[in-house]
């Protein structure tokens, strides 16, 4: 977890709280179903960039296994040059809050930018975490062992 001593659950920094509001406002905007109904865009994500620029996604939901936000966030980063990645997040439609990726987000999260803080829910409120810290002991794309 991340050891910023300021950093409490709950009590993220001014830049944290500004991330996870652009998902939900992104979400409460784009989603196509109503409080407790199953949709095809149920969650938002919005990652942010070193320059401070912030990028939002919508889910696709498919049986097949469509894009989640998140990676659709990271797309849309990508698309508009962002290559310097800080931080990511995910939110549930209709006040869900922050949610946890799933465990593809987190394979794609730990190999592609291990070092992006993931926004992650707690009993306590929100908190950062390394993607590298997602999956302990997870399969080391390097080829080198440790």
């Amino acid at each position: 977890m991340n050891e910023n001593p300021n950093q409490r659950p709950g009590a993220l920094p001014v830049i944290e709280q500004a991330l996870i509001e652009l998902a939900r406002t992104t979400i409460d905007e784009a989603t196509d179903a109503g409080p407790g109904e199953d949709g095809i865009h149920t969650m938002g994500a919005a990652v942010r960039s070193a320059d401070g620029r912030m990028f939002a996604g919508v889910n696709l939901y498919h049986f097949t296994g469509g894009p989640c936000a998140e990676l659709v966030a990271l797309g849309a980063a990508r698309a508009a040059g962002a290559t310097d990645l800080t931080h990511i997040v995910a939110v549930g439609n209709h006040g869900r809050g922050v949610k946890s990726p799933c465990g593809r987000d987190r394979q794609i999260l730990a190999d592609y930018y291990p070092g992006i803080e993931v926004i992650m829910p707690t009993a306590a409120g929100p908190v950062c975490i390394a993607a590298r810290e997602l999956l302990p002991l997870g399969f080391d794309t390097s080829g080198e062992h440790s």
